[in-house]
């Protein structure tokens, strides 16, 4: 959990975290919040904070982070490949907060058209459903919600835009259209960044590695000797350490800071990307 210690450096701004009901979206917002943003708390099902135990609704994260951190918050729910659904969560969050200051876009997944992981996962044999879904759900869904939130930002000539790729835009057998859905994402960063220069806008993509999420956990088979927090950076991140970049994208340290991909996996890629 973020600390009631840290300055109120982000008082006065509000924050859109998508797919902030569990994970890494919520320690997003849980940071923003923390920082003295208020924060609209945006997810695709009201259930989805208890899939993997780490809450119960939507509704009771959104209020949890409010009063946990003494700011407003708003609970919105939508479907991010959906154009008029993001019209509403945009809507929704600016009827009950005021215009949108900062948008963090986590939501995506590595997840199949019936929900699971695609399988096959593949370049080569994942089902045309499956590979819709996900280019969909990570770069669709970007490009769509970046578009619909900037042109408002456009208009006031300020905000943060900080989008979600990974270390998995690496060449990759398994998981390979995941891997394209980020790649993706980091030069749709690029090029909003490029655009929205003139307009006092800072656009950032931020890429973290294995994270101990409940999703990440749950999931797969973890080796013990990567979930100690101390001695080495290989090892799996905690989700603070991948929030505390948020921070600095989000707040006055990272005003003149744009069009950046920033990996925060202990250096296990050190190579150019």
């Amino acid at each position: 959990m973020a600390s009631h210690d840290t300055a109120k450096i982000l008082a006065g701004k509000v924050a859109l975290v998508t797919g902030a009901g569990r994970g890494l979206g919520r320690a997003f917002a849980e940071k923003l919040a923390a920082l003295g943003a208020d924060v609209a708390i945006h997810g695709m099902r009201e259930n989805g904070p208890a899939e993997y135990g780490e809450g119960t609704t939507l509704t009771a994260v959104a209020a949890e982070i409010g009063q946990q951190f003494s700011v407003r918050s708003q609970r919105v729910l939508g479907d991010l490949t959906r154009g008029e659904d993001i019209a509403r969560v945009i809507a929704e969050t600016e009827a009950a907060l005021g215009p949108i200051d900062i948008l963090v876009h986590n939501a995506g997944g590595d997840i199949a058209a019936a929900g699971g992981k695609p399988d096959p996962n593949d370049a080569v044999h994942i089902k045309e459903a499956d590979m819709r879904a996900v280019l969909e759900r990570n770069l669709l869904s970007t490009i769509l919600t970046c578009q619909a939130v900037a042109k408002g930002m456009m208009e006031r000539r300020r905000g943060r835009i900080v989008t979600l790729g990974s270390v998995a835009f690496k060449g990759r057998t398994n998981g390979a259209i995941y891997a394209v859905s980020k790649a993706g994402v980091t030069h749709y960063t690029r090029c909003l960044a490029d655009q929205l220069r003139p307009y006092d806008i800072a656009v950032n993509c931020i890429a973290p590695g294995d994270t101990r999420t409940g999703r990440f956990l749950g999931t797969r088979a973890v080796d013990p000797d990567r979930m100690v927090e101390t001695g080495t950076l290989d090892r799996i991140a905690t989700v603070d350490e991948v929030a505390r970049v948020v921070e600095f994208f989000a707040g006055p340290m990272g005003a003149f800071v744009s069009g950046q991909v920033l990996r925060i996996d202990g250096g296990g890629q050190c190579w150019p990307g």
